[in-house]
């Protein structure tokens, strides 16, 4: 049974997720790219909105939001454990995460992630990000790449969450 906890960064499950998510980075990009230089930039301390995806009881996922400015929230630290990627998790996840966005009165998501990074490319691009020019702290780093998606509002309900749409 799969379920998603909100949290903050603090959260001992979300830390051990971003930890096997650096990992995973080191291994799939650390020869191309000096991660190092990015590491300020994904501090948990700041993070107050992150969700965990448990299945069985087992933590296989995370993601978070940190606020960007007031209109604009940033998604960060996505990543669901390689033996569970490709089933829909992370895009559910970051669904999850877009519409508690909206529940926090941001406009607009903005995320960075790398071309190198193809698969969470093809999610993103999936759920309507596009590609925008690359925002602050990222703009003099030609490796990365920046993407925006607006937020929309819904009323309705998905799993007895209550949600809401001002466009209704």
């Amino acid at each position: 049974m799969r379920h998603f906890k909100r949290t903050d960064g603090k959260d001992k499950d979300f830390m051990e997720n971003c930890r096997l998510l650096d990992m995973d980075l080191d291994r799939r990009v650390g020869k191309k790219i000096k991660r190092e230089k990015y590491q300020k930039y994904n501090q948990l301390d700041g993070i107050k909105e992150a969700i965990v995806v448990y299945e069985d009881n087992q933590a296989i996922g995370g993601g978070a939001i940190r606020r960007y400015d007031d209109e604009n929230v940033e998604l960060k630290r996505v990543f669901v454990h390689t033996q569970y990627q490709g089933r829909g998790i992370g895009s559910e996840l970051v669904t999850l995460l877009m519409e508690w966005a909206v529940e926090l009165g941001y406009q607009r998501m903005l995320l960075e992630t790398g071309e190198l990074l193809a698969e969470s490319c093809a999610v993103y691009k999936k759920l309507g990000f596009q590609v925008i020019p690359n925002y602050a702290p990222y703009t003099d780093m030609p490796e990365s790449l920046c993407m925006a998606k607006d937020l929309e509002r819904r009323y309705g309900k998905t799993d007895g969450i209550e949600k809401c749409d001002s466009s209704a």
